[in-house]
């Protein structure tokens, strides 16, 4: 409060517009009071029933932020779950007591549409990170909050490093394989974690990359391959995956596969054959013969087999000497 007195009453829209969240002067302590009882009150139609004996942890929503009753702004159970009114009086022709109006986990009652509840959680939580949320690929494909979160547990796995990647390897299976290859990120360390690449929540970037385009994820913590040099290979300006594999490799670092092989993909000329141009430089993939009418030999040039071409080009990455035309050094 003192803080925004000593910027001035000019300064507080500005506060809002940051994101700053400002004193609610004009409401009363007992206000506030009396609103958080009538939070409890309302709760209390649920907590009756759905007490300690429930075998989903229920009321330990009370331990975690959406549980802080001393705050008004902390939701209800009908907050998420609905008003619920045939579930809390009963119906008189129903054989069964009607289900709430919203229901998140499969039990006694059908789980409901994946829009719906995903509705319910981003009345409160909007912007930001979830921006792009609605046509996302996890939206896409019908995974809303709470296939990931856990809102009644005090710890939520997803938002903590060192168990995060447990909830996500539930679907991405393959990641979870890649992740124990012999060349990783420190993943299994905890040091690493899906959320530093990837926003969960959708992204304008591939794959769901906080960043728009790969390089730029990768930068993030890679900066010295950022540049600019004064010469730069061109698959890393264009994209990092062209030649490494993110989740893990069975070639150290994190390579798609072995030099020479994976420079050969790209340079099939020069060290690849005897006649570095003209129409041998594409190899017998050219659909060349053994030998050519003069019976010169076209196979390729021994400089390069079973060798490391990263022993002379050193700086595959970029290099800014004077005479590193050829990444060398």
């Amino acid at each position: 409060m003192a803080c925004a007195f000593a910027l001035g009453i000019t300064a507080a829209p500005a506060l809002w517009a940051a994101g700053i969240a400002l004193p609610d002067l004009g409401t009363s302590n007992a206000a506030k009071a009396a609103q958080a009882e009538g939070a409890l009150k309302k709760d209390a139609l649920c907590t009756r029933c759905h007490d300690e004996s429930e075998t989903a942890p229920i009321l330990s929503i009370y331990q975690t932020k959406h549980g802080v009753r001393g705050d008004a702004r902390t939701p209800t159970c009908q907050s998420c779950h609905g008003e619920s009114e045939k579930h809390l009086k009963g119906d008189t022709n129903a054989k069964v007591r009607p289900a709430p109006d919203t229901v998140f986990k499969k039990g006694v009652y059908p789980v409901s549409d994946d829009k719906e509840r995903a509705t319910q959680c981003l009345t409160c939580h909007k912007g930001g990170m979830r921006n792009h949320w609605d046509g996302g690929t996890h939206q896409a494909n019908g995974v809303t909050c709470n296939n990931c979160h856990e809102v009644h547990r005090p710890a939520d796995k997803v938002l903590a490093k060192k168990t995060q990647t447990e909830v996500c390897f539930t679907c991405h299976k393959e990641q979870r394989a890649d992740s124990h290859k012999i060349s990783t990120h420190p993943i299994d360390a905890g040091k690493v974690v899906c959320s530093d690449c990837h926003n969960p929540h959708s992204s304008a970037g591939p794959k769901l990359l906080k960043k728009n385009t790969v390089t730029e994820t990768c930068y993030t913590c890679h900066a010295e391959k950022r540049g600019p040099f004064l010469f730069e290979h061109q698959p890393v300006v264009e994209d990092c995956t062209n030649c490494h594999t993110p989740h893990g490799s069975t070639i150290a670092p994190l390579l798609k596969s072995r030099p020479p092989f994976l420079c050969q993909e790209c340079h099939d000329g020069t060290h690849a054959s005897s006649t570095p141009v003209g129409p041998n430089a594409a190899g017998f993939q050219g659909g060349l013969s053994r030998t050519n009418p003069a019976g010169a030999a076209q196979f390729p040039n021994r400089n390069i087999v079973g060798r490391g071409c990263t022993n002379c080009h050193s700086q595959v990455h970029g290099s800014n000497s004077p005479a590193g035309g050829y990444l060398q050094r």
